[in-house]
Order: C-alpha cells, then sequence, then structure tokens
C-alpha cells in the first residue's frame, strides 16, 4: 500500500505530517453494546498528538431509535465544525482496532461532500506498535466552518432494500461474521432476531485485513475475497453489517478497488433483525451460489 493514497494513509506518512497545518486527526474508536471498552476513556488516556474524539454514538440522528443512524446535514455539520474539522481540511481517522470504525467516519465525511479524508491503515495498534508518539494531553480544537451535502445515492432504506429483493437490482453484502450471517449466533443488539437478508453475500470485514498488520490486504487479494463469495464486482452493490459500522470498511474497499455503484444500508441489520414482516433467511449459503441476474 503506498504511503498516501485517496483512501488510507500509512503510520510513516501520517508522523511525517503531523505538524502539517492542514492536516487534522480524527479518533473514532467505536465499541458494540456487548464489548467492555470505553472509547472516549481511552481517547482521553492516550492518543495520536492532535487528534480530536469523534463519537460514533453522539454524531448520529437524535430522532432515530436505531443506533448511530446518519444525522441531518445541518446537525453533522455543527457537530463537526466544533472538532475543528472543516472545509479545506485534510482529515486522517484512525481507530483502536485498526480497522473497524474509522472507515464510518470516512464514509460519513464521504457522504457530507467531504472528500479529503483518509483512514490509518492499521490504526492505533500499528501506531503503538511502532513505538510512535502518543499523549494524553486535552485538544482544543478552533472551530471551522463545514460545508454538508448530504449524498442520498449512496445511502439505502429498509424499504429500498426490500424492493430490491423483488428486483434484484443491487447485490447485498454483508460484513458480519459468518455465524451471524448463518443465523447461528446470537445479535449483540438486544431484541434481534438471528439470520441475513434473503439474497445476500457474506464478506466478514475481518477477512480484508492482514492478521499480522491489521492493515487491509492488497487490492488484488480483496478483490479476490469478493470473487470467492459470488459477488459481482461489475454490479451494482450494498453494503450492510450489524449496525452501519463495518459496512463502511467493505465500501472503503469496493470503492479501492474501482468500483463506481456502491452504497450503504444505514440501518443494517440493527434496523432488519428488529422489523416486522420483514423475510429473513438462515443456514449457510450454497457453496456454489452465484447470482447471474444483474444487468
Amino acid at each position: 500500500m503506498t504511503s498516501e493514497s485517496n483512501y488510507l494513509v500509512s503510520t510513516d506518512w501520517l508522523e511525517k505530517n503531523l505538524n502539517a497545518p492542514d492536516l487534522r486527526v480524527v479518533d473514532a474508536t467505536y465499541y458494540l453494546p456487548v464489548e467492555t471498552g470505553n472509547a472516549r476513556e481511552e481517547y482521553e488516556q492516550e492518543h495520536i498528538p492532535g487528534a480530536v474524539f469523534f463519537d460514533i454514538d453522539e454524531i448520529k440522528d437524535s430522532e432515530s431509535s436505531l443506533p448511530h443512524m446518519l444525522p441531518p446535514p445541518e446537525v453533522f455539520s455543527s457537530k463537526v465544525r466544533r472538532l475543528g474539522l472543516g472545509d479545506g481540511t485534510r482529515i486522517v481517522v484512525y481507530d483502536r482496532k485498526g480497522l473497524m470504525s474509522a472507515p464510518r467516519v470516512w464514509w460519513m465525511f464521504r457522504i457530507f461532500g467531504h472528500r479529503d479524508v483518509h483512514v490509518l491503515d492499521g490504526g492505533l495498534p500499528k501506531w503503538k506498535e511502532e513505538n510512535r508518539p502518543l499523549d494524553d494531553h486535552p485538544v482544543l480544537p478552533k472551530e471551522r466552518h463545514f460545508t454538508a451535502r448530504l449524498d442520498t445515492t449512496r445511502v439505502r432504506s429498509i424499504n429500498k432494500i426490500l424492493g430490491n429483493i423483488e428486483t434484484k437490482r443491487e447485490q447485498v453484502v454483508d460484513a458480519r461474521s459468518p455465524g451471524r450471517f448463518e443465523g447461528q449466533d446470537p445479535e449483540p443488539w438486544a431484541g434481534r432476531k438471528s439470520g441475513r437478508i434473503p439474497g445476500s453475500y457474506n464478506v466478514p470485514y475481518t477477512d480484508l485485513l492482514d492478521p499480522g498488520s491489521g492493515c487491509l490486504k492488497p487490492p488484488e487479494e480483496v478483490r479476490k475475497r469478493f470473487e470467492e463469495a459470488g459477488v459481482d464486482l461489475a454490479c451494482p452493490i450494498v453494503t450492510s453489517c450489524g449496525s452501519g459500522i463495518t459496512a463502511a470498511a467493505l465500501a472503503m474497499s469496493l470503492e479501492m478497488l474501482g468500483h463506481k455503484d456502491v452504497a450503504l444500508y444505514d440501518g443494517s441489520w440493527a434496523e432488519w433483525g428488529l422489523a416486522e414482516n420483514v423475510p429473513i433467511e438462515t443456514g449457510p449459503l450454497p457453496r456454489d451460489k452465484k447470482r447471474d441476474d444483474h444487468s
């Protein structure tokens, strides 16, 4: 992976550019409800110098009962400008797991029209392993104006996904673990049924990461993993997961492969698994499952 791309930056690149006047670093760590970590407290104890904390559970649609749904543009703008994240800034996002929730924040900025945003490849684990600088100093950002324009063409609702089951215009690719996808393992979100959206494919986001470094695998290996799952990379794709977090890792990976038609189902299984009168599949997919009805 190059030291800087339209999507990822390396730890070496970030350290060399930490003092650039237009650079802003963002800690986007997030923990599932069943996990015990406290992302904000951990950020306050140690973070990459100058980083601000982006609270995924706070910068959301407060009118929705679903977890961390996309907020209205004016809410997103109001929240991020207070973090010093605005027009003309180059943003680098990282998380404490390597590459789990950082792509969600990358996607949020992109969906609101800010293109100069990147993910730190390998995240904080790689940064710490390489003994790069950390501090616990409070960061007091200077407020900046942020122009938010929501790209609705890249977001899917439950009604769109329901309609797609019949039309099959878009392939739904699920980033959850095989156990959750097949309905064998319980969901971390209380009250949700187990299973998957009918006709969907499974590419666990962890399969796209190098187990040693936590970095994204080379493009040819990422491409191979999607193809092995039966995904046709020449056809439109909607990514999904448990609550719209790791679906963004799939969306970013697909864009890096040059895919031009990728959307994200924001409600994901947190919505689908709670909804009444929606179809659910369980069990393993046939190994030869291919879909040839896309055009």
